[in-house]
């Protein structure tokens, strides 16, 4: 681990100040620090200052009680908001991304702002000794002729196809999720769907997020859709692994017929992946197994596979249709 200069926030315009004094640094923000510090451990992030932002309380807080959204503070525990229930009841979908994502350790540690913000955890990123065009830009990927079952088959270009590992963001994508954040330019709000970027030929890219603005809270519009919804995780071992695949799936049905239906994907692609057209099949439609396999078809149309993660389709096909199935049975 390179040498690097510690401060601590007591508040969020106290930690954009800071990192605004910084420009020609490398800083970085530490939140629960459980992937940053690994990162660092490898020598694959190399921050100079690091400014700790886990002493202001008021990014800790989270409330499922409003009537219009969710709000979830950046500095929220993965392990708190799982936990929530209100959440278990009314939208167990993001509660099920969380209890999925990791071990109970991790989770009691990990914050919701740095889970969206984790890297991904291709082992060619992860070992200096290999080319990758997301650790250093224009060397190569050492992944597309590699050993790359565990790679995206969705959002994928000639430069990278790393698959984004998180979950929480995945279900986020399926419930129009937001990101609030804050910089010395002031505030904005970003679309969960927008926050995190496809590789094109800027792999190194990888969310909205400029070098100097910190996350400061999450928003979920409140639905009806979140009852009947579930998040389905499919990977080598049950538990303390990342996902192979996985759906965030709801449903609301009316007369029988499918409403308004939501699927995201997860493990399958460079970012959280919305199927819209997947969805928009669904719709006025009974919802059985022929029409969500149907769904899931449309949902992996257009996927670019490697000869070892050509398994991810007929795969994430089916988990799809195990997953809408769940949320029908919810709904």
């Amino acid at each position: 681990m390179n040498p690097f200069i510690y401060s601590r926030a007591a508040s969020p315009a106290d930690a954009v100040q800071v990192i605004a004094s910084l420009r020609d640094r490398r800083p970085k923000f530490l939140a629960g620090g459980t992937t940053l510090v690994d990162l660092m451990k490898l020598d694959v992030e190399t921050p100079d200052h690091v400014i700790d932002i886990t002493a202001v309380p008021e990014l800790a807080t989270f409330d499922t009680s409003g009537s219009t959204e969710l709000t979830f503070g950046a500095l929220a525990h993965m392990s708190d908001v799982a936990a929530d229930a209100v959440l278990r009841q009314r939208y167990p979908a993001l509660s099920e991304a969380l209890w999925l994502a990791a071990s109970q350790q991790l989770r009691n540690m990990a914050t919701l702002g740095g889970n969206l913000m984790q890297r991904t955890r291709c082992a060619y990123f992860r070992d200096t000794s290999y080319p990758c065009n997301k650790r250093v830009p224009g060397s190569g990927c050492s992944a597309l002729e590699g050993i790359n079952r565990g790679h995206a088959v969705l959002g994928v270009s000639d430069a990278c196809i790393a698959v984004y590992p998180g979950d929480f963001a995945v279900a986020l994508a399926a419930f129009d999720g937001v990101v609030d954040t804050l910089s010395p330019r002031g505030t904005r709000s970003i679309p969960i769907l927008e926050f995190h970027r496809e590789p094109g030929s800027t792999p190194q890219i990888e969310t909205a997020l400029a070098n100097d603005e910190l996350i400061v809270r999450i928003r979920v519009p409140t639905t009806t859709l979140g009852k009947g919804s579930t998040y389905l995780k499919v990977r080598d071992r049950e538990s303390y692994a990342f996902a192979l695949t996985s759906a965030a799936a709801a449903v609301s049905l009316a007369d029988g017929r499918v409403r308004d239906a939501r699927i995201a994907l997860g493990g399958v692609a460079t970012r959280p992946w919305r199927a819209r057209e997947a969805e928009q099949s669904l719709i006025g439609q009974p919802l059985t197994e022929a029409s969500a396999r149907h769904a899931g078809e449309l949902a992996f149309r257009g996927a670019r596979t490697r000869p070892l993660n050509a398994f991810k389709v007929p795969l994430g096909v089916n988990t799809v249709v195990e997953a809408l199935m769940i949320a029908q049975q919810r709904a």
